[in-house]
């Protein structure tokens, strides 16, 4: 591969885009960018990590970013093994340090780790000195890699991100998703605002220079791209109400096609990370609209999958001593 910027990402852990600077973002993306190029071949599949090993460890459900990294992974040509929650001896009480170091034990080379609870990924990382470790989601945390694909599904749309407007509309306090957005968007240059009820608005994103509204026709006017967050039910706890009704937060929050139409420009990018709950964040009119790019998302999603772990095992370093660019 033959990234088109200086700095190099270096770490042998990806577990988040605040640990990151600008220049690893931007270079993610342009050696992601190569591989979407791949990904588009008649023959997807390269010898890059042949002889290389992948442990799917995800303790919590999944299907777009698990797939995925599989999918990822194998057109690398990386051996792979997956691990659910149900299928794992965490089941039975085992701590995800013992799961992991017995994981390890093993010698894998990369193992991407899904987990509930916030840092799961972190504390892995910190207990396998000689693993890399690839968060694929820590609770409501980050999941750096889902906002790597948005960053490169928005610079493929609107061609940069200097003097863009992005929104983020619904439940903010719960979601990894929009906390690795903010980080991602704020170190590329991007004007980022947030939408939602106030009760899910965390506190201290007014400080990180994030504009904060509570009104959909202000939070969405001349924005160029809006993304819908869904309501993460499993993680509001038992009794918790934040919104008097999902019909009522659907009203309020929810973007069909009149919204769009009296309220945004005419060229504004929807996305969404998924699922999506029709008639919720999103009306059917607008998911599968022309406004809508939530399936480049997915696209995407595969190959930044493999730059990450393309980069985290030093394939850059190593193509470079052995000459290959």
């Amino acid at each position: 591969m033959n990234a088109s910027t200086d700095e190099h990402f270096r770490s042998k852990d990806l577990l988040g885009l605040r640990f990151l600077s600008t220049g690893e973002i931007t270079h993610i993306l342009d050696v992601a960018e190569q591989f979407r190029g791949l990904n588009l071949r008649a023959i997807k599949k390269v010898p890059t990590l042949r002889g290389k090993s992948v442990v799917h460890l995800f303790l919590e459900p999944s299907t777009r970013t698990r797939t995925s990294f599989d999918i990822a992974a194998k057109r690398l040509s990386a051996d792979t093994f997956s691990i659910s929650g149900s299928g794992s001896s965490t089941s039975k009480g085992e701590t995800l340090v013992d799961t992991a170091r017995n994981l390890a034990a093993m010698h894998p080379d990369i193992i991407v780790v899904r987990h509930r609870r916030a840092g799961g990924a972190l504390m892995l990382s910190q207990a396998l000195p000689g693993t890399c470790v690839i968060n694929a989601g820590d609770g409501a945390c980050e999941h750096p890699t889902q906002g790597l694909l948005d960053l490169l599904t928005i610079r493929r749309a609107l061609g940069g991100f200097r003097g863009r407007v992005v929104t983020i509309v619904g439940d903010i306090l719960h979601s990894r998703v929009a906390r690795s957005n903010v980080w991602g968007l704020l170190k590329v240059g991007a004007a980022v605002r947030v939408c939602g009820p106030p009760t899910l608005i965390p506190p201290g994103l007014k400080e990180l220079g994030v504009e904060v509204h509570h009104d959909l026709q202000e939070a969405i006017a001349g924005a160029d791209v809006i993304m819908a967050l869904r309501i993460q039910q499993e993680r509001i706890p038992r009794g918790g109400h934040f919104f008097p009704t999902l019909r009522e937060y659907s009203r309020l929050y929810g973007l069909n096609r009149d919204k769009l139409r009296n309220w945004a420009r005419k060229d504004v990018v929807i996305m969404h990370p998924g699922p999506v709950n029709r008639g919720v964040e999103l009306e059917p009119e607008v998911v599968d609209g022309d406004w809508s790019v939530i399936l480049d998302q997915v696209e995407n999603g595969v190959a930044v999958r493999m730059a990450s772990m393309y980069l985290v095992l030093g394939g850059e370093r190593a193509a470079a001593r052995e000459g290959r660019g």
